[in-house]
C-alpha cells in the first residue's frame, strides 16, 4: 500500500515525496519497528511512544504520527501527522491498512464482567448453524473453524485486531463474535468497528486496579452502546441487554433496537424447569414465539448466556428452530464450568471465576442443582486471588466462597510479583476466626490444594476449582510455568487409580 493511499483518512494532508513510498506496516510497539513503517507514538499507561521516535527514524520509518512534534528529530524528512489523539489515528490507519474488513463482516460485540466467552462461543455456534462461518476473538484464543491463534488479552491492540479480521474474511468468514473488554473500550481499540449487535451480560467488581471506581468501569462498557453502536453505519443494529443485572437496567442504546433478556419483564424471558450437573432444561419466550431448550450445560448463568446468544441469532435473521438446534448441540467452553471426568463419582468443575460475584454466582447455581437433585453432598471450593491486581476484592472472594461452600481450600492463583502468603492473608480477612478453623484449609501450593480437594471429596460431592479456568500456566514472578487445572486434576485422578 502506498503511503498516500493509507493517509486518505486525512484528505487535506500533504505528504510530499513520501507519498510515493510503500508502507511495510503500521506500528506503535517499539519492538516491531521496521524499515518502511508508519510509527504511531502512543502515550500509554506504562510507556510513552514518543520516547522511541528516534529509534523509529533510525530504523527507517517513513511517516510519524505524534502528539508532541517537538520530539521529532529535525533531520527527519518523512511524512508527519500531528494529532491530539494518536490512538484515534492508529485505529483509522489499522482499519485502512487491512482494507476495513469489519465493514463486510457481521460484527457482534459482547461485553460484561462474566459470561463474555461462553456467550461469544454460543453466538459462534448459532451463526455457524445459520450458515455463516463465524470467527471468534476472545480471552481463550482467536479462531475460525479449526484454525486457532493464541492470544494473551481479551481484545487485542488495533493492528492485531484488524489483521485478525482481515484473516477471518480471507478465510471465508461472514461474521465475527468478539469479546470487548473495558480496557479495549477505554483505550479505543475497537472504535473502527461498525457493530451490528452489542451484547451486555452483567457487571460486577473487577479491574479496579485499572478503573478508579465502578462508575468508570460502567462508563467504559457504556461506550459500546452509546458511542460505537450509534456511529455504526450497519443498517439494522441491535442492543441485547441483561435486564436481571442492576447495571443492565441502567443501560440504554442510541440508534439501535433494544432487546432485553431476563427471568421476567423482558423481551426474552426464560424459566428453568429441570437441571442437574450435566445440563439445564428451560422454556424461553421470544419475540418470535416460545421454545423449549435442553442445554447441555449446568447453571442458570449459562441459561442467561444462551438466551443472549439466541437473541443475537434472531437479530441476525436466523430462525428460532436453528438457534435452538445449535444450543442443544453446544458442548461448552474450556475452563467455563468445565467438567473433569474422574473415577470417584465426584462432580469436578474448572471455572474462570475470579471475582466475588462470579464465585458467588457459580456457587449459587451449583447449590440450586444440588437442591434439585435432592442429594446430600458437599460443595468444596478451591480458589486463590491474582497478584498485582485489585486487593480489595480478595476478602470479598473469600466471603463469596464461604457463602456457597461446605469447605474452602485457599491456595495460590497467579501470584505474579506478590508474595503468595501475603495474598492469602488478604483473602483470609473475609473469614472470621470460627470459619477459618472449621471451614477453611490453606495450602499455598496449587497442585497440593487440588490433590487435597480430591482427597476430601466423596461420591456425589462437588469440587469447584475457581480462578484460572482455561489458563495453561501459573505466573510466579515474571515467569509463567506450565499449569492447567484441568490437566492437573486428570493427572491426580490417574495417580489415584494407579495407587488404589
Amino acid at each position: 500500500m502506498k503511503l498516500a493511499q493509507l493517509f486518505t483518512i486525512f484528505p487535506h494532508l500533504k505528504l510530499g515525496d513520501a507519498a510515493l513510498k510503500d508502507v511495510s506496516s503500521v506500528c506503535f510497539d517499539s519492538r516491531k519497528i521496521e524499515s518502511g513503517c508508519v510509527f504511531v507514538a502512543i502515550k500509554g499507561v506504562k510507556a510513552d511512544g514518543h520516547d522511541f521516535i528516534t529509534q523509529a527514524v533510525s530504523a527507517g520509518a517513513i511517516a510519524l504520527v505524534v502528539e508532541d512534534q517537538a520530539r521529532i528529530p529535525k533531520d527527519f524528512s518523512g511524512a508527519i501527522v500531528v494529532t491530539e489523539d494518536s490512538r484515534d489515528v492508529l485505529n483509522k490507519l489499522a482499519a485502512k491498512f487491512y482494507g476495513e474488513p469489519s465493514s463486510r463482516l457481521f460484527c457482534v460485540g459482547v461485553t460484561g464482567t462474566n459470561g463474555k466467552t461462553t456467550t461469544a462461543y454460543m453466538i459462534e455456534a448459532i451463526l455457524t448453524e445459520f450458515g455463516w462461518p463465524t470467527g471468534v476473538i476472545g480471552t481463550i484464543n482467536h479462531h475460525l473453524g479449526d484454525q486457532v491463534w493464541q492470544t494473551e488479552m481479551t481484545t487485542p491492540d488495533p493492528m492485531s485486531f484488524q489483521r485478525r479480521l482481515h484473516e477471518f474474511e480471507t478465510m471465508g468468514a461472514k461474521a465475527v463474535a468478539m469479546e470487548v473488554s473495558s480496557h479495549a473500550l477505554k483505550q479505543a481499540r475497537v472504535d473502527e468497528v461498525p457493530f451490528d449487535i452489542a451484547v451486555f451480560t452483567n457487571l460486577s467488581r473487577d479491574h479496579l486496579d485499572y478503573h478508579p471506581d465502578m462508575e468508570d468501569y460502567f462508563a467504559a462498557k457504556q461506550r459500546l452502546f452509546h458511542e460505537l453502536l450509534s456511529r455504526s453505519d450497519k443498517p439494522a443494529r441491535f442492543a441485547i441487554i441483561n435486564r436481571d443485572d442492576e447495571y443492565g437496567r441502567r443501560l440504554s442504546a442510541d440508534g439501535a433496537t433494544v432487546w432485553t433478556f431476563g427471568s421476567s419483564e423482558a423481551d426474552f424471558t426464560y424459566k428453568v424447569f429441570g437441571q442437574n450437573f450435566s445440563g439445564t432444561k428451560f422454556t424461553l419466550q421470544t419475540p418470535q414465539g416460545a421454545c423449549e431448550i435442553n442445554l447441555p450445560m449446568a447453571g442458570v448463568h449459562n441459561v442467561q448466556n444462551a438466551t443472549a446468544a439466541l437473541a443475537v441469532g434472531l437479530a441476525a435473521g436466523a430462525h428460532l428452530e436453528t438457534c435452538v438446534a445449535a444450543l442443544e448441540k453446544f458442548q461448552g467452553v474450556s475452563g467455563r464450568l468445565e467438567a473433569v471426568p474422574n473415577n470417584k463419582g465426584v462432580h469436578v468443575f474448572v471455572d474462570f471465576a475470579h471475582t466475588d460475584a462470579a464465585i458467588a454466582g457459580i456457587l449459587e447455581n451449583l447449590n440450586r442443582v444440588r437442591s434439585a437433585s435432592q442429594i446430600r453432598n458437599r460443595i468444596i471450593t478451591v480458589f486463590g486471588c491474582g497478584g498485582d491486581r485489585d486487593r480489595g476484592k480478595r476478602p470479598l472472594m473469600m466471603k463469596a466462597a464461604l457463602g456457597g461452600s461446605d469447605l474452602v481450600i485457599l491456595t495460590s492463583d497467579n501470584p505474579r510479583t506478590e508474595d503468595p502468603n501475603a495474598i492469602i492473608k488478604d483473602a483470609l480477612e473475609g473469614a472470621n476466626a470460627n470459619e477459618q478453623k472449621s471451614k477453611v484449609i490453606v495450602e499455598a501450593d496449587r497442585r497440593k490444594a487440588l490433590a487435597l480437594a480430591l482427597k476430601e471429596a466423596s461420591f456425589g460431592d462437588v469440587v469447584l476449582i475457581a480462578g484460572k479456568g482455561h489458563e495453561t500456566y501459573q505466573q510466579i514472578g515474571a515467569q509463567k510455568f506450565p499449569f492447567s487445572d484441568f490437566e492437573v486434576v486428570r493427572e491426580l485422578v490417574t495417580e489415584n487409580v494407579a495407587e488404589s
